[in-house]
């Protein structure tokens, strides 16, 4: 059998640096990165949880952190998280019946994880200040 020409400037595997971004390459990439900021978001709910066990001065404490800006930012990020993550699993629930995986539809869907995430986010926390 011949030897095929290899070219050495071509890549071993396909990878991000020569792929243009697609919607759904990145909301692929996003549904990983959304899952790794939930464990670390349970992490502080684990905290918050141990918090209010231990006492009123522990929970005063994460309360306080959590009640701050930098805090609501991360538990607006942790509550977008939650939300993407879940519309992408939805998003991979659909593709696994055989619906649409269409190239147009599929773009489609995954905008709509994008902006769903988006405003579900929005209504939780309008829903939470109302509710405050």
């Amino acid at each position: 059998m011949a030897h095929a020409k290899v070219n050495s400037k071509r890549p071993l595997s396909p990878h991000l640096s020569i792929h243009k971004p697609i919607p759904t390459m990145v909301m692929s990439i996003l549904h990983r990165v959304t899952g790794v900021g939930l464990y670390l978001g349970t992490a502080l709910l684990a905290w918050w949880l141990y918090a209010a066990a231990a006492g009123s001065a522990s929970f005063d404490l994460v309360n306080g952190l959590l009640g701050s800006i930098p805090g609501r930012l991360l538990l607006l990020g942790f509550t977008w998280a939650l939300l993407q993550h879940m519309l992408g699993g939805l998003r991979h629930l659909i593709w696994d019946t055989g619906m649409w995986i269409e190239k147009h539809t599929a773009t489609r869907l995954a905008w709509a994880t994008l902006f769903g995430s988006l405003a579900l986010t929005f209504v939780v926390w309008a829903a939470a200040y109302a509710l405050r």
